[in-house]
């Protein structure tokens, strides 16, 4: 049986400068001066930057963003016609990435099956999105992505592996692998090294991950989950529709390579990974009212307990765990019916006590979410569905993953 992730024809420059890799093209979107530094710091040396769209230029006329796309193309296949970028051969990329808190969060670098990617709500498929996708953030990742020559990823997929198989074995021998990498990333970005792992190594890794999807399947032989898409949700279901439309209108051969999409894989259970919950405010309301319609609706005595804030009060909402595993899934079903029959608006605050100062200033309600139980996020998932809209955060915007690998999309 193939394996849903599995290696892949990566390449790179060698060696890699620290120009070449670049944030993800969603972060920093209200902040063009990121994006010039990095061109200033960039000049005309090879980079990741030249070959991708950040959103901070979506709001330019279409024109200027088809010309952006053209380059983007043309930067693409100069980078495989002068030699810029050296095949690795077949396998993964192991990677350590130290993050800002000092913290060393492990991935491996492979391909997925899109066959086995679904992004329809109550999808059944073996790799799952962790949030609803928003149909209007998917054409401009497509933009890009259908003209693209290679595939660069910004994905972050969670495997669920309490045993550490894949990631502790690759961290047990680094030591033997050889290093492709090791760089301090633009703009604070930590710094980052990445292992080849090929021939033997890499057939060792493949039985890991081969042993772990038969175990995700024999816990619900009926709608195994394998993987659930921690960061790049839109971006992969932008990698979904091209590869769905190609094959709609080019000939099989000319698909090939965009049935698999580059991810980085993670161990939801790796210690650098902390979900920090996002908590809401609820502003112009009758804060009365919606909290007893919380409680007659979706509380019971022995509930998953969720504190609420106002100006000068506070209580506890215990939430139903009949209604959703997880709370913030009570919660924001119950919050999105009451805005959609009553006056009020909701925002999504990351920090407690950013979250208690704005209570404090206004006439408004705010609720404190805990994090989320790790134990419990992939049976949330199979359960409930995806989770709602601004559920958790994997880390600051500096930590998301920066474009490095690649893999020729089409010849």
């Amino acid at each position: 049986m193939s394996c849903v992730f599995r290696p892949g024809e990566f390449m790179l420059p060698q060696p890699v400068d620290v120009t070449w890799p670049v944030i993800a093209c969603d972060q920093f979107t209200s902040d063009p001066e990121y994006w010039q530094r990095l061109r200033q710091a960039i000049a005309d040396r090879p980079s990741t930057l030249n070959m991708i769209l950040p959103e901070v230029c979506l709001d330019e006329p279409e024109d200027a963003l088809d010309a952006r796309t053209r380059a983007a193309r043309s930067a693409m296949d100069r980078a495989i016609s002068d030699g810029t970028l050296q095949p690795l051969g077949t396998g993964y990329v192991y990677v350590e990435r130290t993050l800002q808190n000092g913290s060393v969060r492990r991935g491996l670098v492979g391909i997925i099956d899109l066959e086995q990617y679904d992004v329809t709500p109550g999808s059944q498929a073996a790799v799952r999105p962790t949030e609803r996708t928003v149909a209007e953030r998917i054409p401009p990742r497509m933009r890009l992505r259908q003209q693209a020559t290679l595939d660069f990823s910004h994905v972050l997929l969670f495997a669920d592996d309490p045993q550490d198989r894949i990631l502790g074995t690759l961290e047990a021998c680094r030591d033997s692998l050889p290093c492709l990498y090791d760089l301090d990333l633009l703009e604070q970005g930590g710094h980052i090294r990445g292992y080849a792992v090929t021939g033997t190594a890499a057939d060792t890794v493949s039985g890991y991950i081969q042993a772990y999807e038969q175990a995700r399947r024999a816990l619900n032989p009926a709608s195994p989950l394998l993987y659930a898409v921690g960061d790049g949700n839109h971006s992969l279901a932008a990698a979904r529709a091209c590869y769905t439309r190609a094959c709609q209108t080019e000939p099989e051969s000319a698909v090939a390579g965009r049935r698999f999409a580059t991810v980085e894989l993670i161990n939801l259970r790796d210690a650098s990974l902390q979900f920090e919950p996002i908590h809401r405010i609820v502003y112009d309301t009758d804060v009365h009212a919606l909290l007893q319609t919380l409680e007659q609706s979706v509380c019971c005595p022995d509930g998953i307990p969720v504190t609420w804030r106002t100006r000068d009060q506070e209580g506890i909402l215990r939430l139903n765990p009949a209604l959703g595993l997880l709370p913030i899934h009570t919660l924001q079903t119950a919050l999105d019916q009451w805005l959609d029959a009553h006056p009020g608006r909701i925002d999504y605050i990351h920090d407690e006590d950013a979250l208690l100062s704005l209570v404090r200033q206004s006439d408004s309600i705010g609720f404190l979410l805990p994090a989320i139980d790790k134990n419990r996020f992939f049976d949330a998932i199979a359960a409930d569905g995806v989770f709602p809209r601004k559920t958790f955060s994997i880390g600051h915007a500096r930590e998301k993953r920066y474009y490095m690998e690649t893999r020729i999309l089409m010849a």
